[in-house]
């Protein structure tokens, strides 16, 4: 973090320095794993559900770290401290602190589906001409984006930050440690209903972010979303989509295993865009990219650089041919929303489709139905089969009727492959993280056929 030092980290968190010799030692990156830290960086002591990092102070300390943020001081660490009655609320106000240090433009990307995918694009796009900061990883949350934040360096020309909320109150929290620049908004959807309960309740909780904008700040939207298209605000929009009131549109759309073309028009622009990546909905991330790029001055043919260089993240919609099956492993996450987007892209691949789905996490009381509006959607589209394991495994299965079938368990499931799938299947794997899906897809790359 250029120029925060121990005494202004402590200044704007209110907190208490202990063994501190040099106030003015410049901290770094923001770490919560001791085993990562690196010379100077800041080590923040969270108390988890399994570990408390304040046993590991003295770990950081003797790695180098400039100062460790706590709540309280273990005995024996005589090393720089930096005492607070809350570690997540002073890290928010250090970060704060830090970016209002800050002239860099910042990009937030916010919504239910994408949200990783346009940031990777964003960024690809961004960088053929800036120096870019991008979220690693997941880092999207409450303690992510206050580690991306800390990244930032005088290297650094433009930053492309993810945000990822699910409940109320936490967007604004993320927001006024980001302060984006641009606002991008993938999709408003099915997710985290448990606690934002319904769509416009979604809605809401993303929006959050327009209150640490400027009035005349641009906001890049999903034109093809209602929601998003139609809500008021004093902010700039530049809508992107398929449909034709959009400013920023994606015409021509070809696709295969190996990835997407498109043609982006709008706003006097043509960008012949080829996606290095499967799926309709990766046409929405160039679409984002591009208009991202154009708001930052980029040229025509610097957005379709950008677009070929995007590369994809984890196991999002990875298309693979095993040499038995063709297979779309797509087992990092799921919602109603993306499911359904994963089936439109499946069914353009030649061959048998099969989707095997597992739970979507998080939607509340809704579950069981929105599970069986999933398995029904992918029998109505054409989809030849269904299988599904897991809590809501029986309402995927119901809902697809005698496309579906029901697993007891991923392991049953996985068993079950050498008799189910047939040479030459189109295969989609999705479900949320926590149901390790990701162990289909393993099992699928390694059948014979």
């Amino acid at each position: 973090m250029d120029g925060m030092t121990i005494e202004r980290a402590a200044a704007a968190c209110g907190g208490r320095l202990c063994g501190v010799e040099n106030k003015e030692h410049e901290l770094g990156r923001v770490i919560i794993d001791s085993r990562a830290v690196q010379p100077g960086d800041l080590f923040v002591a969270y108390k988890g559900e399994h570990t408390d990092g304040h046993e590991y102070i003295a770990a950081a300390l003797e790695k180098g770290a400039a100062c460790c943020l706590a709540e309280r001081l273990p005995e024996g660490v005589t090393g720089p401290v930096l005492l607070t009655d809350g570690v997540q609320r002073a890290l928010e106000r250090i970060a704060e602190a830090y970016r209002a240090t800050l002239s860099l433009p910042v990009i937030g990307i916010t919504g239910s589906v994408g949200k990783t995918s346009a940031k990777e694009m964003i960024a690809a796009v961004l960088s053929r001409r800036f120096s870019v900061l991008k979220t690693e990883g997941n880092l999207n949350n409450q303690i992510g984006v206050p580690m991306t934040v800390s990244r930032i360096t005088r290297q650094h020309e433009i930053a492309v930050v993810e945000m990822g909320i699910s409940g109320f109150g936490e967007m604004r929290a993320l927001s006024r440690i980001a302060r984006p620049d641009v606002g991008v908004f993938t999709v408003i959807g099915h997710a985290h209903l448990e606690f934002l309960h319904d769509l416009d309740g979604v809605l809401a909780a993303k929006t959050e972010m327009l209150e640490n904008m400027a009035e005349d700040a641009w906001l890049v939207v999903n034109g093809d979303d209602a929601r998003l298209r139609d809500f008021p605000c004093g902010q700039r929009k530049l809508t992107v989509g398929l449909g034709e009131g959009n400013m920023l549109r994606a015409l021509d759309i070809r696709q295969d295993a190996e990835g997407t073309r498109c043609t982006i028009a709008g706003m006097g622009r043509r960008v012949e865009a080829e996606i290095p990546a499967f799926g309709r909905h990766m046409v929405y991330a160039a679409l984002e990219g591009a208009a991202v790029g154009i708001l930052q001055g980029l040229t025509d043919g610097e957005i379709a650089a950008g677009i070929r260089a995007f590369e994809l993240v984890g196991r999002r919609a990875a298309v693979c041919h095993t040499g038995s099956v063709t297979l779309v492993d797509d087992s990092y996450n799921a919602n109603p929303d993306s499911v359904k987007c994963g089936v439109d892209s499946l069914l353009t691949l030649p061959g048998r489709h099969v989707c095997i789905l597992g739970d979507m996490r998080e939607l509340g009381e809704a579950s069981p139905a929105m599970h069986f509006d999933v398995g029904r959607y992918a029998a109505e589209k054409g989809v030849d089969a269904v299988w599904a394991s897991g809590k809501y495994g029986a309402d995927l299965a119901a809902g697809a009727g005698e496309k579906g079938r029901c697993f007891a368990s991923v392991e049953a499931l996985i068993e079950a492959l050498p008799t189910l799938a047939h040479r030459g299947d189109a295969i989609l794997v999705k479900a949320s993280r926590g149901s390790r899906f990701e162990r289909v897809s393993e099992a699928l790359k390694e059948l014979k056929l």
